[in-house]
């Protein structure tokens, strides 16, 4: 039987040999879940694969399709920020109890990882001990890439990356199982908080934070500043210049979202309720499956999935580098220049 189509939802380290293998036996539509591959070379494999066989590679990056994030991004094509200059993101989200288990329940309830753990902290804590880098960049850069038309008139063009001290992890360790644990013993090489800062063809800079060891409430931390306005997710407000309640003082976020709800939401919200992550899940399969049956490229694709899921090797590259500024590669070889945004254009998909 043929396939038309392929979900990837596996550790990282084996989504790049996934795609490349889906593409290669014919299978046209490639969905996988975020980060397309560890170093940048496969990142380029990926691509390579994708023009070879001129399939189509889709990261199911569901923030892209938050409700709020959707509102913002409606708010943006419709010119209430004006034009944009400086955006934030991030992945803000107390991972502890699943880096670590005891090996049976699945969050929590042990200090275990890899073979001695269960579900997530099997594969993904070896990560923090290993690498020091934005290892999770994708929910916070690709709905910033949609603002700005990330691959589609503009680019990423350079990126510099810092780490804080590795605390959180050993004292997680410490506190919950003891200084006599043997995984207290191990140096955690991830910085408790990695910040990256990329610039774009066009002018705007961004700054992304990863902080998944310490104790905080989740947050993704977007900010969207423009020269008309801005919104912060965090405070849940927005100040939009001459249109806001009061001069220098925040609107809450609620009124503006609500009324530049996005399309999509307002005619699939229904169908997304019980969905995984507030409904996200629903959108983000819906639009690859909808590519699927309509046999059209997907919305957000293999470029994009590069660009986004690269910059952890470059920011592993910078830190290792003295905070070095690295080059960002063009993944489209110059297409970027010439492509058109398609994201959420219609109520469609």
């Amino acid at each position: 039987t043929k396939l038309d189509a392929i979900l990837i939802a596996t550790p990282w380290e084996w989504h790049k040999e996934m795609i490349i293998t889906s593409l290669d036996s014919g299978i046209r539509y490639v969905g996988t879940e975020v980060m397309i591959g560890i170093t940048l070379e496969d990142h380029w494999e990926v691509v390579r694969a994708a023009e070879r066989t001129k399939g189509h590679v889709m990261m199911l990056e569901n923030v892209c399709y938050r409700r709020d994030v959707m509102a913002v991004l409606n708010m943006v094509r419709q010119g209430l920020f004006g034009e944009l200059i400086h955006l934030q993101g991030g992945y803000q989200h107390d991972l502890r109890e699943v880096k670590f288990n005891n090996g049976i329940d699945a969050y929590g309830k042990g200090c275990e990882f890899g073979d001695k753990g269960w579900t997530e902290a099997r594969w993904r804590t070896h990560h923090s001990v290993y690498r020091n880098g934005d290892l999770y960049p994708t929910h916070g850069i690709g709905p910033i890439a949609h603002y700005i038309n990330i691959n589609r008139g503009n680019r990423f063009v350079s990126l510099n990356s810092f780490a804080s001290k590795a605390r959180g992890l050993h004292k997680y360790v410490v506190d919950h199982c003891g200084k006599d644990h043997p995984n207290a013993n191990i140096d955690f090489k991830l910085g408790d908080v990695v910040t990256t800062t990329l610039q774009c063809a066009n002018g705007e800079t961004i700054l992304l934070q990863h902080d998944t060891n310490l104790p905080r409430p989740y947050s993704l931390g977007f900010r969207v500043q423009g020269t008309e306005g801005i919104w912060m997710d965090v405070n849940k407000s927005i100040y939009i210049e001459k249109k806001a309640a009061k001069a220098h003082q925040w609107d809450t976020a609620k009124e503006w979202l609500d009324k530049y709800d996005h399309p999509l939401w307002a005619r699939w919200s229904k169908e997304a309720e019980g969905s995984g992550h507030g409904g996200m899940d629903f959108y983000v399969v819906h639009s690859f499956i909808e590519s699927v049956k309509r046999n059209v490229a997907t919305a957000m694709d293999v470029y994009d999935a590069a660009a986004w899921s690269a910059i952890t090797p470059l920011s592993e590259q910078s830190i290792a580098n003295g905070n070095s500024t690295i080059a960002f590669p063009d993944f489209s070889g110059g297409q970027w220049m010439y492509r058109k945004p398609v994201f959420a254009l219609t109520d469609e998909y």
